[in-house]
């Protein structure tokens, strides 16, 4: 059986390439023991890397310039699970993120399989390659053919908080939704309420979505259809 070295990472020093050894230093690590410190502090990095990759997902930094502000970690992961139950595991179930990109992002990590387009005036989501799509809400109609009335599940988080464009994003959510049965999301605020029932038939949930800015205005999750004891209940 080889030897086992147990090593405590809180006594361990990092030990720098560029460094020369002096007369004051303390015995060099024989080459087996720094092998099997480095295996050990690379196993540890990537634990730690792992552990944090479970909770949250990484994405460029907020630009306030353009009205960002990503989800806390419990709610992109809530609104995700709602539309991946959405879909159903249908193959061809696709989804359209209208202006989330937080959300696109822990929908690819938690399925990767799911069909998905994110339209998003942040040319920086351009590394998504062509699950991304330039969207502008002032051009509404301005969307790809291929998109167009073929989305089952359509979340949309227009970035102002007016009339003029929440009826603009309605628009493109209207062109994107396929014939028959399709689903509708809304992340906005409570001053939407009746905007948002009277151009889209959506009604308030119970949960409440919250961002990891704190943000001082109420943000309501709205929805097409009634999803009983999910997304907090209370529907209507």
């Amino acid at each position: 059986m080889e030897d086992q070295l147990e090593l405590n990472p809180n006594s361990v020093t990092r030990l720098s390439e560029s460094s020369a050894p002096s007369d004051d230093d303390e015995p060099a690590l024989s080459s087996h023991t720094l092998a099997a410190l480095k295996e050990f502090l690379a196993e540890q990095q990537q634990r730690g890397s792992d552990a944090a990759g479970e909770s949250e997902v990484s994405l460029v930094s907020e630009d306030w310039r353009l009205s960002q502000f990503w989800y806390s970690p419990e709610t992109a992961t809530t609104v995700a699970e709602e539309v991946l139950a959405l879909c159903g595991g249908a193959v061809h179930a696709r989804v359209a993120c209208i202006a989330c990109p937080t959300l696109y992002a822990y929908l690819k990590k938690m399925d990767p399989n799911v069909s998905m387009q994110l339209l998003e005036y942040d040319k920086r989501f351009g590394q998504y390659g062509s699950e991304y799509t330039f969207y502008d809400y002032n051009h509404p109609e301005d969307i790809p053919s291929e998109l167009k009335h073929s989305c089952k599940v359509v979340v949309a988080d227009p970035p102002y908080l007016s009339k003029e464009c929440l009826e603009k994003v309605a628009e493109t959510i209207h062109l994107l939704v396929q014939p028959g049965e399709s689903f509708l999301l809304l992340l906005t605020g409570e001053v939407q309420k009746e905007t948002a029932a009277e151009i889209l038939g959506l009604h308030p949930c119970g949960f409440r979505p919250q961002h990891s800015s704190k943000l001082g205005n109420e943000f309501r999750l709205f929805s097409n259809y009634d999803p009983g004891t999910r997304l907090g209940g209370d529907w209507m």
